[in-house]
């Protein structure tokens, strides 16, 4: 079946070649494409005619052209080539270099835009902030266009950033919570979508100024830009000048370099143009403007943050099959029969992935019309049963977002607009960032979706009374000494009500700005930089939830195989004390039935108690069965003392159990391993969790660390896997997981 992939710029064709991706995304560059020299990431993309959804699509064909780049330190070609979302976090998270790949023809096309400005001025024409004042001062009329260009750049640095320089005092401001300026990642981003409008050739900058951006980029020396300050209706106009301020060589200006130590120091800028050789730009006639009057700075934070939301939805996808084995919910939830009569192209994805992840499972039903489900009700709970009509719109909203990132990405913003092909010059909008904000307002609600179902499966998970004869806060010891997830609890209600808050649109919260001028604005640089605190929620949610779900497997093993150990030693007790008193062998296996299945839903039951009470509760509670038997169905012998032997059986059942179950809970300690009864992509996940991040299996009270051992807290182990999402690391299963399942 040919793949079902949207018509779109960012859903191109999948290749059939290796894929991979480097080490350490959030890591600032130092020196070259792979953080720490190690690659963790290789993975192939699933065969040619795989059915694959749209959105899929997008994922897997991003996470191999970002490897392409990569891998391969192939060059990000910015004058023949469309920049993709993978394109911008090659460049601003692995330091990608920048090149252009058809000199001649890109230089002759940029130098077409600066002649025919220069002779529409020679003519004697009024340009917009090129003769004229700026915005709502555009009554103003000059014949200084140099100085104009000068005064544009003077009056836009007004952002606020950390007076003292110096690494100390920048780190101590952080210390302290303050955040002033903005990420390297995120300027780096910004100067390449930057250099891709200017080199489209429609605002009459010389080449120069391009190659200085470039030059400075390829050498990671990155200008110090502050963090607010843009409503993004003229473009990102703060935020730009700033970097322009770079190109002028403004001592006041700042850069980020290396130290020389492995760390980053800021420099004045002056000093950054003579370290690189280069002498600062003397903007001419409309330059300064066509540098800071673009949507650059939005438009590569946007694309940075919906690299990750795009993970984080396949990642949910995975979580939700796993939450399905931890609960021992329903495959029959994601048959296509529902997709079929409801052909939502989200829901009908998410449902075909969802029951691909659990293939092979021996914890997820199997979808019967007459099927129970273990704790009574007919069905499972909206977070399973209905997640693929919950998740479906989310995939929808994300591919839509791509569109729309992508599209401005490589879209000339800037105004006035230099059109040689035409003869004109264009007066208009195109810097009003809407259409950012458009794709940030849909992540963030996906997001906070994504977050409000995973919530609702882990507090279901934790909760005995829902999850299907688990203990309370998963503890795997004992009950009323062990609270083990209780905190993890209610730290993810934490982390969703500040997701729930972000949701809300920033797009209604606009100001009148700049002499009402720009009386509507975007704020889509606003709305992205909140669009990554919420990606920071949903992976603290995502990283805490893994972390349960693998406890929760980890019992689910280990309760299995204390089942499995119980008919036999149980039948044992019942032979010896029942065998020589019931008349033949078939009234003896009738009764080691009835007391087996009482047993058995007894034990699913009671897993709030501790141990000893529990077992003994368990046997009481049965021997009202055994009792029944005995004296309706089991022709006792005359003058045999049935009391006595009850009793006695009474106190071997209690004490068999409870030495098989803690004989059971202290081997399954010694080596836990729950994959023989998962399925495809829960194995990978438990394994990625235990064995490469090697976060183990929360064994209760005596995982307390303390001097004498190596433990870590619950927190440093969700930690070790937030910090794996964060990296990029935990993706590469993640997205195994999707291709095992297309191919």
């Amino acid at each position: 079946m040919a793949p079902a992939i949207l018509d779109s710029p960012t859903a191109s064709k999948l290749e059939k070649e290796s894929t991979s991706l480097p080490a350490d995304p959030k890591m600032e560059v130092k020196s070259g494409l792979q953080a720490n020299g190690v690659n963790h990431f290789s993975t192939t993309v699933p065969k040619s005619g795989a059915e694959v959804g749209p959105h899929a699509a997008i994922v897997l064909s991003e996470w191999d052209s970002l490897s392409r780049n990569t891998d391969n330190k192939r060059p990000v070609y910015i004058d023949s080539d469309d920049i993709s979302i993978a394109s911008v976090v090659a460049v601003s998270k692995y330091g990608a270099q920048v090149e252009l790949e058809d000199i001649s023809s890109t230089i002759n096309r940029i130098n077409q835009s600066v002649e025919f400005l220069s002779q529409r001025l020679i003519e004697g024409h009024s340009l917009y902030g090129v003769t004229t004042g700026f915005g709502g001062s555009a009554d103003l009329r000059t014949n200084r266009t140099e100085a104009l260009q000068q005064a544009l750049t003077q009056h836009q640095h007004s952002g606020i950033l950390p007076v003292a320089k110096q690494a100390i005092s920048i780190h101590a401001a952080l210390r302290n919570g303050g955040t002033e300026f903005m990420p390297e990642t995120w300027v780096r981003g910004a100067m390449l979508v930057r250099c891709k409008s200017l080199l489209n050739g429609h605002s009459a900058v010389r080449i120069d100024i391009i190659q200085l951006l470039m030059e400075l980029l390829n050498h990671d020396m990155i200008p110090l830009v502050p963090l607010r300050g843009s409503v993004s209706a003229s473009g990102d106009l703060q935020p730009l000048s700033y970097i322009a301020g770079v190109l002028e060589g403004n001592p006041d200006c700042f850069v980020w370099t290396n130290d020389l130590k492995g760390g980053r120091v800021l420099i004045p800028a002056d000093t950054a143009l003579q370290v690189l050789g280069q002498g600062s730009i003397t903007f001419e006639s409309k330059e300064a403007l066509a540098v800071v009057n673009g949507t650059a700075v939005s438009t590569a934070v946007g694309a940075l943050a919906l690299q990750e939301a795009n993970h984080l939805g396949v990642f949910s996808q995975v979580l939700t099959a796993m939450g399905v084995e931890a609960l021992l919910g329903s495959m029959g939830s994601f048959n296509e029969f529902f997709s079929k009569v409801r052909p939502h192209r989200g829901q009908t994805e998410a449902a075909r992935n969802i029951r691909g992840f659990l293939l092979d499972s021996k914890l997820a039903r199997c979808e019967e019309e007459d099927e129970e489900c273990p704790g009574g009700l007919k069905q499972d709970r909206y977070a399973l049963r209905t997640s693929p009509q919950w998740i479906g719109p989310q995939l929808e909203d994300l591919s839509l977002a791509q569109d729309q990132i992508t599209i401005e990405s490589n879209s000339t913003t800037d105004n006035p607009l230099v059109d040689v092909e035409g003869s004109t010059i264009h007066h208009g909008g195109n810097f009003q960032n809407a259409s950012v904000t458009s794709a940030m307002e849909k992540t963030r609600v996906s997001l906070q979706m994504f977050g409000r179902m995973l919530f609702s499966q882990c507090t279901e998970l934790i909760n005995p009374a829902m999850n299907n004869g688990l203990p309370p806060n998963l503890a795997a010891d004992e009950p009323s000494t062990s609270y083990s997830m209780k905190g993890a609890d209610i730290n993810v209600a934490a982390y969703m009500s500040e997701l729930a808050f972000l949701a809300n649109p920033v797009s209604s919260h606009v100001q009148t700005a700049e002499m009402g001028n720009q009386a509507i604005n975007s704020l889509a640089l606003i709305s992205a930089r909140y669009t990554h605190t919420a990606i920071d929620l949903l992976s603290m949610i995502c990283a805490t939830y893994l972390y349960i779900l693998c406890q929760a497997l980890d019992i689910r093993a280990m309760n299995l195989l204390f089942l499995d150990a119980i008919e036999p030693a149980f039948c044992n007790v019942n032979s010896e004390i029942w065998g020589n008193i019931l008349p033949n062998a078939d009234l003896l296996e009738s009764l080691q039935n009835e007391l087996t299945k009482t047993l058995l839903k007894q034990i699913a039951m009671t897993p709030s108690m501790d141990s000893k009470e529990r077992f003994q509760n368990v046997t009481d509670s049965i021997q009202s069965t055994l009792t029944t038997f005995l004296y309706t169905r089991g022709s006792l012998p005359p003058g045999f003392d049935a009391l006595s032997a009850i009793r006695r059986w009474n106190i071997q059942t209690s004490e068999t159990l409870l030495k098989l179950f803690i004989q059971n809970r202290q081997t399954y300690f010694a080596r836990p391993d729950a994959t023989q009864h998962l399925g495809a992509a829960s194995t990978r996940m438990y394994s990625y969790v235990r064995r490469d991040l090697q976060v183990p299996f929360h064994q209760g009270l005596a995982d307390r660390p303390g001097r004498t051992n190596q433990l870590k807290t619950i927190g440093s182990n969700i930690s070790v896997i937030y910090e794996a999402m964060r990296s990029g690391r935990l993706y590469k299963p993640v997205l195994e997981c999707l291709k095992s399942d297309l191919c």
